[in-house]
């Protein structure tokens, strides 16, 4: 791949999903670009990319697909989960029409762990969930990995901060060394698939009382995670809490949001009031 063509499809990437791939990345972009080039049976690289930006066969959501990173297990980061169960949800409740929906959002949800670690967590720590209509949406641009997240199949990796109990209690054996989330479970939970600095996609959503956005910030730019932030921001009701990696800080993204610290977890609020003054 020459140097204009990196940057070709660098850009076109940037473009499509706000992901930022430097010359330190190069050879992960030129691996997954020479594997969409044999897929396809394009002749050339401009072949391949005459293709992809017409789009034939559905080949852009194909190529995104590739670059997209999908590292997660259960029970990742449970300290916010804490958090939620002790301080955010109680916060939320108090603000909440009677029948009123509480609304979770996972964004990458990726194959689903995040979600259903959620599902999980508010059954075994929230005694208040049998008394509340809780929806909870899991989103990833990555349409191969919402087709696994619905599925609910997992392996040993996926499931090592769970303790044999819950396993138990919360999957089946599917197959030799993994196991699958409960039917009731799986339908409890809602994959969509966003693009997180489309507003056309997002919006659509509505608006959520928690959103955990975790690990993906750090993949974008300055300008893509402005634009991001801003995206979440209108997803949140007003009072409604973000949750980010443990490595970002939406403090130097955006000025939006308000810092709360919870004796678990350091979160973001939108604020209940824009002030004007």
């Amino acid at each position: 791949m020459t140097q204009e063509e990196f940057r070709k499809i660098c850009d076109y990437l940037y473009r499509r999903t706000g992901l930022v791939f430097t010359e330190a990345r190069r050879y992960f972009v030129e691996r997954r670009v020479t594997d969409r080039i044999a897929e396809t049976g394009a002749t050339s690289f401009m072949n391949y990319f005459a293709r992809l930006r017409s789009d034939l066969d559905g080949e852009v959501e194909k190529f995104i697909n590739a670059f997209t990173v999908n590292e997660t297990y259960f029970y990742r980061e449970d300290y916010q989960l804490t958090c939620l169960t002790s301080d955010l949800l109680n916060e939320r409740t108090r603000m909440k029409r009677p029948g009123e929906a509480l609304r979770i959002w996972s964004i990458p949800c990726s194959t689903g762990e995040e979600p259903y670690s959620i599902a999980i967590w508010l059954l075994e720590n929230w005694p208040q969930v049998d008394a509340h209509d809780v929806e909870i949406i899991g989103s990833d641009i990555d349409t191969n990995v919402l087709k696994e997240a619905r599925t609910g199949i997992f392996g040993k990796r996926a499931l090592m901060r769970l303790t044999p109990k819950l396993i138990d209690k919360y999957f089946v054996g599917a197959e030799p060394g993994r196991w699958q989330i409960l039917d009731d479970l799986r339908q409890s939970v809602r994959f969509t698939a966003v693009n997180i600095v489309e507003r056309s996609e997002t919006r659509p959503l509505g608006a959520f009382d928690v959103i955990f956005c975790r690990n993906m910030l750090i993949y974008f730019d300055d300008s893509s995670r402005r634009v991001a932030a801003e995206n979440l921001y209108e997803n949140l009701s007003p009072g409604g809490y973000l949750c980010l990696g443990h490595t970002e800080s939406m403090s130097r993204i955006s000025p939006l949001f308000e810092v709360c610290r919870f004796p678990d977890a350091i979160v973001y609020r939108r604020p209940l009031e824009i002030s004007h003054g």
